[in-house]
């Protein structure tokens, strides 16, 4: 029977999943709350299996609804792809692309490359997807990404647009106040700002500078961003892109000698896409962002402040 049930109902059960709650599901999709307790039971009598128990806090999901949100999930990737593949038949560039970037990749650096494709391609829609964890392109949770990382799918189509670095930066005015450090050690003295919980780039960084502990930390934040704009804040020294710094001069590099991360970029999609005009087109216009980007991580001069 599960063959017969539509893709509908598998869409209410990953809504309910996010929601909790079968009005929050209706709302998100909308649709009736009745309707989406139908899908649920339908699903549940299709499989022979409870999938959700309810509770004074709403509904809870049994084993099974969780062991089927991965496939709903790529159900739902596949007909948003679908949907965008669609809507891109026509003469000219025209159509739907979903872009997934790391959060200060997307909100310090792509804007302006997507306002120019825009200008070039009225009939370009763009979805831009600012998070730092890594999106799915063989699940079509995205159709390009930018990543830090070198693509290991052999699907994917990739281009390399150079090595990103990394330099603690801190604001004129926190070192007017409390100094500037002339070691490693002398950090101790200093507010650090750095990430909240542990990820594989801080895992990385600290295993090459131990003093970029967890608990050295006086400011966290899970957000590049928000890390960026506390730095620009004067609130503390803190891990920057220099190519993002070079464009503030109250910014100034800290210890460049001591401390370099270089990160390399690379711009990437699925290889089925190799031949959507709309997708080549903000491909190569992504890379091109990149590289310009990339290229504005120049030495420091001899007072320490970011090139321009």
């Amino acid at each position: 029977m599960a063959e017969k049930i539509g893709w509908e109902h598998y869409r209410s059960l990953l809504s309910v999943l996010t929601e909790g709650s079968l009005s929050g599901a209706a709302r998100a999709l909308g649709i009736t709350q009745p309707t989406v307790g139908r899908h649920i039971t339908a699903l549940e009598t299709a499989f022979g299996q409870t999938l959700f128990t309810r509770t004074q806090a709403g509904l809870v999901p049994t084993d099974a609804a969780v062991a089927l949100r991965g496939h709903a999930e790529a159900m739902r990737n596949t007909a948003a792809a679908l949907e965008r593949e669609a809507l891109s038949q026509g003469e000219g560039i025209r159509g739907t692309v979903r872009i997934s970037a790391s959060e200060v990749i997307g909100i310090e650096v792509l804007p302006q490359a997507l306002a120019r494709l825009r200008n070039e391609h009225p009939l370009l829609k763009i979805e831009l997807v600012p998070t730092n964890r890594v999106q799915d392109l063989l699940q079509r949770e995205a159709d390009i990404a930018i990543r830090m990382t070198p693509p290991r799918q052999q699907a994917l189509v990739a281009r390399r647009v150079g090595s990103i670095e990394l330099g603690l930066f801190a604001h004129t005015d926190y070192l007017a106040r409390q100094g500037t450090p002339a070691t490693l050690a002398d950090l101790k003295a200093h507010a650090l700002i750095g990430f909240d919980r542990e990820t594989p780039f801080l895992r990385a960084a600290t295993a090459r500078f131990p003093f970029l502990d967890r608990d050295a930390f006086a400011l966290c934040s899970d957000s590049d961003v928000a890390q960026l704009a506390m730095i620009r804040a004067g609130c503390g020294i803190g891990a920057c892109q220099a190519a993002l710094a070079a464009r503030d001069v109250n910014l100034v590099r800290v210890l460049p000698d001591a401390f370099s991360f270089p990160l390399e970029a690379w711009v990437t999609m699925h290889g089925d896409l190799r031949g959507s005009r709309r997708c080549k087109a903000v491909f190569d216009a992504l890379v091109a962002c990149m590289e310009a980007h990339v290229a504005l991580s120049r030495p420091v001069s001899a007072s320490g402040r970011a090139g321009r």
